[in-house]
């Protein structure tokens, strides 16, 4: 159990980038805690990121906030994959309430969307 619920649409749009491989830079869906509701939704989509300093600039420097990042990644035999990162992005400037209400819903999250990589 978890103290916040997942939006169906989060899931069903999980579902859908797992599987999506971008053509150029890798993309990342960001969430959030709708605190009134206690619900995990999408906060946005983020496609052509060239550099992980791109998208910390896209989140907010006070407020907690997860990261599904689907990563391009070339082997040397020229395969390429798109693993997915969840990322827990926790400033340290945050309110000791908000990142108590990440920390308790992250590994739900985490399993419920099926990432193994954090």
């Amino acid at each position: 159990t978890s103290t916040c619920e997942i939006d169906q649409g989060l899931k069903d749009k999980m579902r859908q980038f797992r599987f999506s491989k971008s053509s150029s830079g890798d993309s990342a869906i960001v969430m959030k805690i709708d605190k009134e509701k206690l619900i995990i939704i999408e906060e946005e989509e983020v496609n052509d990121i060239e550099s992980m300093e791109e998208l910390v600039e896209l989140l907010p420097e006070n407020t907690p906030r997860y990261v599904a990042l689907s990563q391009k990644v070339t082997h040397a035999d020229g395969r390429e994959t798109y693993p997915l990162i969840f990322i827990f992005w926790a400033p340290a400037s945050s309110s000791p309430e908000l990142l108590m209400l990440y920390t308790t819903a992250k590994m739900h999250l985490q399993a419920t969307l099926d990432i193994g990589r954090v």
